[in-house]
């Protein structure tokens, strides 16, 4: 698809972009067309607007992808030593590594979800007085690090309620996990914290052994600051969409986890500073002043990147077929929304792998999608090499199926 010089504004066609371009622009705004030099964790994580942490171990290898010679100890260290990054829930509710100088914006940019929330309680018969009772006893607890359990308890004694336990753990466990009842409904105590996040901002705190801790952002973070919702959300479109676009409405309410109309709203806010462009017979939006970089991005080719489990490049999007190819997208995004850790050539998937340590060695085994030339396959071996001077193994062996 052949570039104009025609640009239009919201809802016209829009200047046409190939989507080589696109994915260029996108890989140097990801912070993965080159590695950023040692100690940029924190920048890194601003321009990928976060890295997600389900798997905290993933997030450190996006953060390796990323970033020259990072060392395994440097996650640790910037979470719970010097505090510059925070882990909380925020885009789609789940767990994300973040700079904690911009948390406010990440959860309060996101808290609609947690505002869903409140209404399925309100709907199940919570009372508002007793659902206020509730996030305030937790938030007042929350001034020093807590387990689940141990929120479930103060929250409990803040309500002349003695703790419980109930079954569901998330993702399909069945463990008994820590519960307190907020008027007729027994509420987990990770529930509560989903609850929390329209109210406030919290974060996790060091783990106590395999425990986590949660802690109120403000007694946890220094120089904190909040942010106003509406100011929090365009802050964070902002971010959005240096990061993933050209993107649309629909693709930064998956992104964010916000329903499609809250999520158009907040885009209709930014209007002034959108300019619409044309992708395969689409329209998105960039960020007017992105434009001059989106129309010079280039990659040196192959440019070849191991990209791990839930990976932020792969998760900016409704629309997937960019990055997939066709008859693909289940080897990538697999059920109970796992992400499969992929080779990513040019910008697209072009296989996954899986890697094992053993005898002080990584063995890596790459599942490709089509033929790889041997230009593709030295950089899989480059980059294994690199993954394994992470790891602390001695070298790398990479088997790649036929």
């Amino acid at each position: 698809m052949n570039a104009t010089t025609r640009v239009g504004g919201r809802g016209s066609a829009g200047e046409r972009l190939a989507l080589r371009q696109v994915l260029a622009f996108r890989l140097h705004r990801q912070q993965l067309a080159s590695r950023a030099p040692a100690g940029t964790a924190v920048d890194v994580l601003a321009a990928m607007a976060g890295a997600q942490a389900q798997l905290e171990s993933a997030a450190a290898v996006s953060l390796w992808a990323r970033i020259e010679a990072l060392e395994r100890t440097a996650v640790a260290a910037r979470l719970w030593t010097d505090r510059a990054v925070a882990k909380a829930a925020c885009m789609r509710r789940t767990l994300h590594l973040v700079p904690a100088r911009a948390l406010a914006e990440f959860v309060r940019g996101t808290a609609g979800r947690a505002h869903k929330e409140v209404r399925w309680m309100r709907n199940k018969g919570v009372s508002e007085r007793d659902l206020g009772r509730a996030v305030d006893a937790a938030l007042d607890a929350m001034q020093r690090p807590l387990t689940r359990a141990e929120l479930a308890e103060s929250v409990g004694a803040a309500l002349g309620l003695a703790p419980g336990w109930q079954a569901g753990g998330g993702w399909g466990s069945t463990r008994d996990v820590p519960s307190v009842r907020i008027g007729p409904v027994d509420t987990p105590a990770h529930y509560l914290l989903h609850l929390v996040s329209a109210s406030g901002v919290v974060c996790y705190g060091p783990p106590r052994g395999n425990q986590p801790t949660f802690v109120r952002a403000d007694t946890w973070l220094a120089g904190w600051r909040d942010m106003a919702p509406a100011e929090a959300e365009d802050a964070l479109l902002r971010r959005y969409l240096r990061a993933f676009g050209p993107a649309t409405a629909a693709d930064f309410a998956a992104w964010a986890g916000l329903r499609v109309t809250d999520a158009r709203a907040v885009w209709a806010r930014a209007e002034a500073e959108l300019l619409a462009v044309e992708l395969d017979g689409r329209a998105a939006w960039i960020l007017a002043a992105d434009l001059g970089a989106l129309r010079g991005a280039e990659v040196e080719r192959p440019h070849v990147r191991l990209l791990p489990y839930f990976d932020a490049y792969l998760l900016g999007h409704a629309e997937r077929s960019a990055f997939v190819p066709e008859g693909r997208a289940a080897d990538v995004y697999r059920k109970q929304g796992w992400v499969a850790p992929v080779l990513l050539v040019d910008g697209r998937a072009q296989g996954t792998w899986l890697q094992k340590r053993k005898a002080g060695r990584l063995e890596l085994h790459v599942t490709p999608f089509g033929p790889l030339s041997r230009a593709i396959v030295r950089g899989v071996e480059r980059e294994a090499e690199a993954l394994a001077r992470f790891f602390g193994s001695g070298a790398a062996d990479v088997r790649i199926d036929a």
